[in-house]
């Protein structure tokens, strides 16, 4: 009953959480650069360094969350596993 309603939203949820910690420090990164560009006088390469910095960021941050989801939603999983049995024994 649980995995019925739940699994798609849960899905859902690491679709979205995933795109976010991909793009936010991405979006920092640039800002950043902005920052640097108009306020410090820095020359318009920190854009480049700085967005591949913020790609590898969010590419190493998505990869790290989305393994961390997966082992979650696994051990969630198995607790419902464990609970349907229960219920079919009694």
């Amino acid at each position: 009953m649980h995995g019925k309603y739940i699994t798609p939203l849960y899905l859902l949820n690491i679709i979205f959480q995933s795109l976010f910690s991909l793009l936010t420090p991405v979006a920092i990164a640039l800002g950043a650069a902005w920052l640097l560009v108009t306020k410090a006088g820095v020359g318009g390469w920190i854009y480049a360094v700085l967005a591949l910095f913020g790609v590898i960021t969010g590419l190493y941050s998505m990869i790290v969350f989305i393994l961390r989801a997966t082992a979650a939603f696994e051990r969630l999983e198995a607790e419902w596993d464990d609970k349907a049995r229960k219920n079919r024994k009694e």
